[in-house]
């Protein structure tokens, strides 16, 4: 199996791990973090969306609160993640400026990715920041999430950010040079993997546990955010990050482990979409069954009947005419709106519902023909 090219990715995920981007001693690594921002302005340059996944809001407001590196209490580490976050924010700010880049924060809890309305606004948002150019910083929302609403480590975070914008490579800058089948601090006889294809049984026995003091994230944390990056399309890379321009040195051939999909990311939502249980029916006239099979979106105007009951990312059964199954998508609007505005242009659609509504029924990306 062939490896990726970073310099291929058009839309990338990076995370950072706390161990690179925070010292305990002198706090935040600016000259570190003014490296990565150069990696980031050459890849914007090479045309690619780029999001950033940053651990550190804890380490570093631990740091500046003088609270001891062990486990915190949960109210501490959340206060220290007050405090860490805005210096946090501000310091991806003050590094990417100067190349022309406005950055945006965005805090997620476990609860954003599997409540259905809060993973689509949070979709909607992600993308909308990238149409404009932005660099999202993602991080865990931990001034407020408890044990029962958190990721737990930013390895499966970011994963699950990259299946959600669609990107099709995930980098995780880490504190080790790729995966093992052991410990290499453990076992002088470790074998680094260069590409992996299949997370087989053995493969999975072979995760370790963490290896810094300041990350969560051990291999067994990486290895469950590779199958879900896999699965959703996304090749994953893990790398040791601490060169100053550490995306550069994957590119010159640093040693990484790549974790290699069997499908591209419009695929794998395709499969995702298709394997999905309807909850309702949208018949379409023929009009609308042209534009479909020309690869556009549905607008409401060409809907002739809505049945069943389902809520905004609901999949839906496209009917035809005749009443074939022409295929299925996901509904940007409830039953009851879709019902409201089927056969009205999207221009009415503010007048009928009372607020600006998305143009597309079914936008196309969300749909499998």
């Amino acid at each position: 199996m062939i490896a990726p090219e970073i310099g291929q990715a058009k839309r990338l995920v990076i995370k950072i791990g706390s161990a690179l981007l925070v010292d305990r001693a002198k706090g935040l690594r600016r000259d570190w973090l003014a490296g990565l921002a150069l990696d980031v302005a050459a890849a914007k340059a090479g045309g690619a969306d780029v999001i950033l996944v940053s651990s550190g809001s804890i380490a570093l407001g631990r740091t500046v609160l003088g609270l001891p590196f062990a486990e915190l209490a949960l109210e501490q580490s959340q206060a220290a993640a007050a405090v860490g976050q805005i210096r946090l924010a501000r310091a991806y700010e003050e590094v990417l400026a100067p190349h022309g880049i406005t950055t945006g924060q965005v805090l997620v809890t476990l609860e954003d990715t599997e409540d259905r309305r809060r993973y689509l606004n949070s979709r909607a948002t992600l993308e909308t920041l990238l149409g404009l150019g932005v660099v999202p910083i993602v991080n865990e929302n931990d001034t407020v999430a408890t044990d029962e609403i958190r990721f737990g480590d930013n390895d499966r975070l970011a994963a699950q950010i990259a299946v959600t914008v669609g990107a099709d490579q995930l980098i995780l800058l880490s504190d080790v040079d790729g995966f093992y089948s052991a410990n290499p601090k453990e076992d002088p006889s470790a074998i680094r993997f260069d590409v992996i294809d299949h997370i087989t049984p053995a493969i999975e026995a072979m995760a370790g546990d963490p290896i810094s003091g300041l990350s969560k994230g051990g291999m067994k944390t990486k290895l469950l955010a590779a199958k879900t990056a896999i699965a959703g399309g996304c090749a994953m890379a893990i790398m040791e990050g601490s060169a100053i321009r550490p995306l550069q040195a994957l590119m010159e051939g640093a040693a990484r482990t790549w974790f290699v999909p069997q499908a591209n990311p419009q695929q794998a939502r395709k499969r995702w979409i298709n394997a999905m249980k309807p909850r309702g029916d949208v018949h379409i006239d023929a009009g609308a069954v042209a534009a479909l099979m020309a690869g556009k979106s549905l607008l409401p105007a060409g809907v002739t009947m809505v049945t069943g009951t389902f809520g905004r990312g609901d999949p839906v059964a496209i009917l035809a005419p005749d009443g074939a199954a022409m295929g299925k998508g996901l509904m940007r609007y409830t039953a009851a709106e879709s019902r409201a505005i089927a056969g009205h242009k999207s221009g009415e659609i503010e007048a009928i519902l009372g607020s600006v509504g998305r143009a597309a029924l079914i936008h196309r990306d969300d749909m499998v023909i």
